[in-house]
């Protein structure tokens, strides 16, 4: 179910917005559902922490339009108004400060924000731009809304001053101020989330953040740790993460939690500590996360049997590929040998799997994508009769401003441009196939093609893999 947005107007401080992906005034919106956007909820809530008054509004959620985003924000008329600016949706959020009135001040953050600040803040489109924030932003936000000036003192916040970017260099600050303490952050306000808590099938599931920053750097990732030099990597603490978990299912009734951070289930040590809390807490609740395979093929016996009894369901692996030449060349720093034995391992244990893959990389080859195909198949049948499920995402390979991949393909002669010119329409309208319409990995494409195989025979194996994970 979609979510509701209240759109009367009021003294806003601060209106944040995640950006369509397709504007819905021109192109039907297929897909009913998108992870809650969890990084404008915790500034939003952080902000409000400090009396500002502070909305969210995900037009993606909610399936609004281009300009339809525009009026409410100007009927709002907010003294603030906050976009994070991704890859796929930069044209959108564009248009959108372009239909804004010129008494609304803008900030922007996001991958986009970090990736290319140069870029945007010379971005002749974008009309004004008070204020660019790079990286976690929940300790400067307040702090702007408070006093604009207070930008000349805030690391890695630039403005524009009519037609001049203005890039301080500040040191000597508060290392607070770029890597906020996330044992003492208030929890996410679900009230700024449109479609959080959400239904799941017959299940009530809600969205967490364990840790920030990754250390691994796999060259198609906008966590990439080469792409984020300025993110401290940390966890949080177990009776942190179980105090919020307690506060989902007592007020939120919450039934499962879905961890969508890198590095829940990344490091051994910290696996036992906090899953070791869950069971002794008996915090009676089901969870998701995502995991790393080199890990989990090498675990101990003790730890599978640890995740299974603290209500581990379903862990998404990112197996990318079915080649070992392409896996390194990636930089995933795992082999098909690990990932038979890391998917047999959980779904043996009784844990679903889910795996993701992404067809059309950079430099593979027509064996290689076959490869990844076959694993696929290999994988469903190698699980079909084990207690765990195993189930597939597959991906058309699209790149990110910023990442290690990104970096090769302008050296060797890709246009910036064409690589952030995302088809409005996507695979399941390509194919009239109603079934897979809800299907996330179908959302947009930048239609050019980086390996050996044709971006409309890559198009046509996902169609294939997912009809058939369909039928399964």
């Amino acid at each position: 179910m979609r979510g509701e947005f209240n759109y009367s107007a009021n003294n806003l401080d601060l209106l944040l917005l995640n950006s369509p992906l397709k504007n819905y005034e021109l192109f039907p919106k297929l897909n009913d559902f998108t992870l809650p956007t969890l990084g404008l909820g915790y500034i939003a809530t952080c902000a409000e922490a400090h009396g500002f008054n502070v909305e969210v509004i995900d037009a993606e959620a909610l399936g609004l339009g281009v300009s339809q985003l525009a009026e409410i924000v100007n009927k709002k008329s907010p003294r603030w108004v906050g976009l994070n600016l991704l890859a796929p949706t930069y044209q959108n959020s564009i248009e959108i400060l372009r239909q804004l009135t010129p008494d609304i001040r803008i900030m922007l953050g996001g991958h986009q924000a970090k990736a290319m600040p140069t870029t945007i803040l010379k971005e002749r489109r974008i009309p004004r731009i008070d204020a660019l924030v790079l990286g976690e932003a929940e300790t400067r936000v307040p702090i702007l809304l408070g006093d604009v000036e207070s930008r000349q003192s805030l690391p890695q916040v630039f403005w524009r001053e009519g037609d001049v970017a203005v890039m301080p260099k500040v040191t000597g600050y508060d290392p607070s101020l770029l890597a906020p303490d996330i044992n003492t952050l208030p929890f996410v306000d679900r009230k700024h989330l449109q479609q959080d808590p959400y239904m799941d099938g017959l299940v009530r599931e809600s969205a967490m953040v364990a840790s920030r920053g990754c250390p691994f750097d796999c060259s198609f990732c906008g966590a990439a740790i080469s792409a984020n030099p300025d993110v401290t990597i940390r966890m949080r603490k177990p009776h942190n993460l179980i105090a919020e978990i307690v506060e989902l299912r007592n007020v939120h009734h919450v039934e499962r939690v879905r961890f969508v951070d890198d590095l829940f289930l990344a490091n051994i040590k910290l696996i036992r500590e906090i899953l070791s809390a869950f069971v002794e807490e008996q915090i009676k609740i089901q969870w998701d996360a995502t995991g790393r395979i080199n890990v989990l093929a090498n675990a101990s016996d003790d730890i599978i049997d640890l995740m299974v009894l603290s209500g581990c369901r379903e862990v998404a692996l990112g197996i990318e590929s079915g080649s070992d030449r392409l896996l390194s060349h990636i930089d995933k720093k795992i082999s098909v040998r690990q990932i038979l034995t890391a998917v047999e391992r959980l779904c043996r244990a009784g844990v679903n799997v889910k795996g993701y893959f992404i067809l059309g990389l950079p430099t593979e080859t027509r064996q290689e994508q076959q490869q990844t195909v076959e694993l696929i198949y290999r994988l469903q049948d190698l699980t079909s009769n084990l207690p765990g499920r195993f189930r597939c995402s597959a991906f058309e390979y699209r790149p990110y401003p910023g990442t290690p991949d990104w970096k090769r393909l302008v050296s060797a002669g890709y246009s910036e441009q064409e690589m952030m010119n995302y088809e409005p329409e996507t695979l399941a309208e390509l194919f009239q196939e109603k079934g897979l319409r809800d299907r996330d990995e179908f959302n947009f494409s930048t239609g050019i093609q980086f390996g050996e195989v044709p971006v409309s025979e890559t198009r046509r194996t996902l169609a294939e893999l997912m009809r058939r994970q369909k039928e399964l």
